[in-house]
């Protein structure tokens, strides 16, 4: 009888070590921050070259953009993405390492694999929307993919994450409602969102972690 209690002890042990192991691949609070500045820097970027003065949060359908234009857009959210995802894997290994946890484990192949498939399905869609020139649909699809994506990772690491995927969804939904308004929503859903929530999880998990290891 003993030695049943300590098996289910044992296995409940294992199930929380990799619970806390999954944890760390997610969006920690830091990195959501950064990725909510580099989002901004690019939405700033995008209005720069694509607005006027005098268009500032007006219906803009992009009926007409030139191939130098979308190529500009295309390299600023490619940069964008590379930046969120370099800076997440450096904070995700140093807290990992902090704590004495393996980053990569069969939770973690999980939560990416669920991860990836609604950002994968989402990339394609983009890519036919672009080549149909449904440019003023792009910013609604990366933000309901998007927010999928984060909800069907939330099962395999912190259940916040999936009040972000919801907001992602919910924003990328009324995006399709005001058409012509794609930037000032991926705006919101990638840069005011993710600096929110990072702000939010610090102060949460992080900075209460940080103040028990001192």
């Amino acid at each position: 009888m003993d030695s049943s209690k300590q098996y289910l002890s044992d296995i409940s042990e294992i199930k929380k070590m990799m619970e806390r192991s999954s944890r760390f691949i997610s969006l920690s609070g830091l990195s959501g921050i950064f990725a909510g500045i580099y989002a901004l820097i690019g939405a700033f970027l995008i209005y720069n070259r694509m607005y006027t003065s005098d268009e500032f949060f007006y219906k803009r359908t992009f009926s007409n953009l030139a191939i130098s234009d979308i190529n500009y857009m295309i390299v600023v959210a490619i940069s964008v993405l590379f930046l969120a995802l370099v800076t997440g894997i450096i904070f995700t290994t140093k807290n990992a390492r902090k704590h004495d946890l393996k980053i990569w484990d069969n939770t973690t192949k999980r939560m990416l694999i669920n991860l990836m498939i609604p950002l994968a399905a989402g990339g394609l869609i983009c890519i036919m929307l672009i080549k149909g020139q449904y440019f003023i649909m792009i910013a609604p699809a990366t933000l309901i993919f998007y927010g999928l994506a984060l909800v069907n990772a939330s099962h395999y690491t912190y259940r916040d994450i999936r009040y972000l995927g919801l907001t992602e969804l919910f924003t990328g939904l009324i995006a399709c409602i005001y058409i012509g308004y794609g930037l000032l929503f991926w705006a919101i859903g990638f840069g005011i969102l993710h600096i929110v929530y990072g702000t939010l999880m610090y102060l949460k998990y992080e900075r209460k972690s940080s103040i028990s290891k001192g």
